[in-house]
């Protein structure tokens, strides 16, 4: 087999222009109430749930302060994201001849659906330009579980994990599409991790940008 019968594709640094607006509201939330992180600190839970990597940040004896700083923390995105984003390069007309081609597409993220909801207004994409979107808030548990591919295969009723492709641009991504045993496992350049740090993960590709992708 040749081509997939579904490709999922993370949102923001693989379909949707990274502009650190992630890392600027984690290090911005985080340091007004008292706790510095690092870029490193921020690096490594990219691309995990949001509401997940904000516990993760946390020192144990401030786990009990970790909703009230995610909705810092998603007020302070939402803020951002409002003054604009943009599509990557390319990611339109890519899913415009995936679905032409009669492969389905499907739109995961660690944002909740709100924030997800926004980032897709902005660049002006709908529902009806893919077929499913799956966010943060709507899975038992983020990356690098593989919770969201499962669900994003259940609503585009794909079964066979041999037919799925999964695209991301962090290690966290491609450690997700690994412990699903997807058949693609592709990473982009385009976003929060390097091409030495995506190497380091599980993958079957690295490419550029989603501009690149071809079955």
């Amino acid at each position: 087999m040749t081509t997939p019968a579904l490709v999922i594709l993370d949102l923001a640094g693989t379909t949707v222009e990274d502009s650190a607006q992630v890392p600027f509201a984690f290090a911005s939330a985080l340091g007004a109430n008292g706790i510095a992180v690092t870029d490193d600190d921020i690096m490594r839970v990219r691309g995990s749930s949001k509401r997940e990597a904000i516990r993760n940040l946390l020192p144990p004896e401030r786990i009990g302060d970790a909703d009230r700083i995610y909705e810092e923390f998603r007020r302070q995105l939402a803020l951002l994201y409002q003054r604009g984003v943009r599509a990557i390069p390319g990611a339109a007309d890519v899913i415009q001849d995936l679905r032409a081609r009669g492969i389905k597409v499907a739109l995961t993220t660690g944002f909740d659906r709100d924030i997800a909801t926004l980032i897709l207004t902005s660049v002006g994409w709908t529902r009806n330009d893919v077929d499913a979107v799956v966010c943060g808030d709507e899975v038992p548990r983020g990356r690098p579980a593989p919770d969201l591919i499962y669900v994003a295969m259940k609503l585009t009723m794909i079964e066979d994990l041999a037919k799925v492709a999964n695209v991301g641009d962090t290690t966290i991504d491609l450690e997700s599409a690994a412990r699903a045993g997807v058949r693609w496992n592709i990473g982009v350049l385009s976003g929060a991790h390097s091409r030495e740090a995506l190497e380091r993960a599980p993958h079957t590709d690295i490419i550029d940008s989603i501009a690149d992708l071809s079955f």
